[in-house]
C-alpha cells in the first residue's frame, strides 16, 4: 500500500511564508483563503524567550471527523491517506468545518479579489466557479500527485509530482513521501527524530508530523 505524508521540520522554518505564497499561487486561493499558513508564535518565559513558526494546513487525518458527517459523500479519504472533496457533491453545509479540529477548511459564499471589486487579468483568468459556496481545503496537490505519477514520476522526489509549498521552501521544511516504504524520506526523518501530531489525543492520526528534535 501506500500511504502519503508530510514531515515539517520545525528546527528548520523560518517564517518566511514562502510556502503559503506557492500555496496560494498555486491554487488560485481568494484573499480571505489561505489553504497551507504559518502560526508565529512565541514560547518561554521571560527572559528565555523564542519565535516559533509552525506551518498548517488539512492533516490529511487517517480517521477524518470531517468524512462521516458529510451529508453528500463530497468528502472523501483515499486509499493513499489523502482527504479529497468532490466540489459537485458539496451542498456548503459546513459540517465538515465544524468537525474539524484543525480549522482546515474554508467556504467561500461571495467573489473576492486582491483589490477591490473587479479581478486581475490573472484572478479572471484562474477563477474557479466550482469553488464557491463548497468547502474547500489544501488537498496535498492531489492533482500534481496523480498525474506524475501517472508518467512514472516519484512524490517527495521528482518536483512536478510533489506538494507546491514542499517544492518552494527555501530551507527544506517541508518532506513528503510514502509513509509506508520504509526508505522513502518521510520515513527516514521520523526514524531518526522526535516528533509529534497535532492533537493526537483526539484519534483523527494525522499524516502531518512536526519534527522537533533528533533521537
Amino acid at each position: 500500500m501506500t500511504r502519503w505524508a508530510m514531515a515539517v521540520d520545525l528546527r528548520r522554518c523560518i517564517g518566511c511564508q514562502t510556502c503559503t505564497a506557492s500555496c496560494k499561487h498555486t491554487n488560485a486561493t481568494p484573499p480571505n483563503t489561505q489553504w497551507r499558513q504559518v502560526l508565529d508564535l512565541e514560547v518561554g518565559e521571560y527572559p528565555n524567550v523564542r519565535r516559533s513558526f509552525v506551518p498548517v494546513g488539512c492533516m490529511h487525518c487517517s480517521d477524518p471527523p470531517c468524512v462521516p458527517v458529510c451529508p453528500t459523500t463530497a468528502t472523501r479519504k483515499r486509499a493513499d491517506g489523502m482527504v479529497t472533496m468532490d466540489y459537485d457533491l458539496c451542498i456548503g453545509c459546513g459540517y465538515c468545518a465544524v468537525a474539524c479540529p484543525y480549522q482546515a477548511r474554508h467556504i467561500n459564499h461571495r467573489k473576492r479579489f486582491a483589490y477591490g471589486a473587479a479581478p486581475t487579468a490573472t484572478e479572471a483568468a484562474r477563477f474557479d466557479p466550482q469553488r464557491m459556496s463548497v468547502a474547500n481545503k489544501c488537498t496535498f496537490c492531489v492533482d500534481r500527485i496523480d498525474a506524475g505519477l501517472a508518467r512514472g514520476l516519484k512524490p517527495g522526489v521528482d518536483p512536478e509530482a510533489t506538494p507546491a509549498c514542499v517544492n518552494s521552501c527555501i530551507t527544506k521544511t517541508y518532506a513528503f513521501g510514502d509513509l509506508d516504504d520504509p526508505h522513502s524520506n518521510v520515513s527516514e526523518l521520523l526514524a531518526e527524530n522526535h516528533w509529534f501530531r497535532m492533537h493526537e489525543e483526539l484519534g483523527t492520526n494525522p499524516n502531518l508530523y512536526y519534527i522537533w528534535d533528533a533521537k
